[in-house]
């Protein structure tokens, strides 16, 4: 099937009024984060049952739709990467681990990073060299930094949490509120496997910790340490 066939078949699925409330959803005006992305108005269970119908899919088709202007298309391209890697030989994951890197240009929201990090580049790089999420953590790309921390996750469902605390404390004074929540985030995943290895990374970071990065880190704790960490955390 060719690129343009699936972006069809994508756009035949879509919705009007889905499409413009993604739009306002992932902030698409001018000067925001989503500048001109461009929608359809697909659900995410629709993307990934059209994912079903079409996979697997050549490389030059799926790197023509990670390449697209339209937002599902992209997101499509994207869980067809992580379908091949999960199936994939020693040979094919390495390509598709280039591939994702050498793309991230197009890998351009929170949702895109979200649904394909932890399982292609947490995934390839567990047992390997972290090297490149040190890269990835000090990039210029907002993008490319909130990859390297969320795909820490594959690593912290497995016990390992020291390259999530070495993300986080790389991404301390990261100016970006969308590396803030996914900071916050992946602390609080490692808080609820190790709760003393969390505390300890709070109680020597919290008072440089942006706001919304500790408020989503401390979000199940009870509210009397939430207090006390917010008390000891900047404004």
């Amino acid at each position: 099937m060719t690129s343009q066939a699936i972006s069809e078949r994508l756009r035949g699925l879509g919705s009007e009024a889905r499409a413009s409330a993604s739009r306002r959803f992932f902030k698409t005006g001018p000067g925001e984060y989503g500048e001109g992305d461009v929608f359809y108005g697909l659900t995410v269970p629709q993307v990934r049952a059209v994912v079903a119908e079409v996979s697997p899919l050549p490389e030059r088709v799926t790197l023509a739709l990670l390449r697209s202007p339209v937002h599902e298309a992209r997101q499509l391209a994207l869980l067809v990467l992580v379908r091949a890697y999960a199936c994939g030989d020693g040979a094919a994951r390495e390509r598709i681990f280039a591939c994702y890197l050498a793309n991230t240009r197009w890998i351009n929201n929170w949702d895109l990073v979200d649904c394909s990090a932890e399982h292609i580049v947490g995934a390839h790089l567990s047992g390997r060299d972290r090297a490149p999420l040190d890269a990835l953590a000090v990039s210029a790309s907002l993008w490319e930094r909130r990859i390297a921390i969320v795909a820490t996750f594959h690593l912290i469902r497995r016990g390992v949490f020291d390259d999530t605390l070495r993300v986080a404390g790389m991404l301390l004074a990261d100016r970006e509120d969308l590396i803030h929540k996914a900071t916050g985030w992946m602390l609080r995943e490692v808080g609820k496997r190790a709760p003393e290895v969390e505390r300890a990374f709070l109680d020597r970071h919290a008072p440089a910790m942006p706001r919304t990065m500790l408020r989503y880190a401390i979000e199940r704790f009870p509210e009397a340490e939430r207090r006390r960490y917010l008390s000891a955390g900047r404004l």
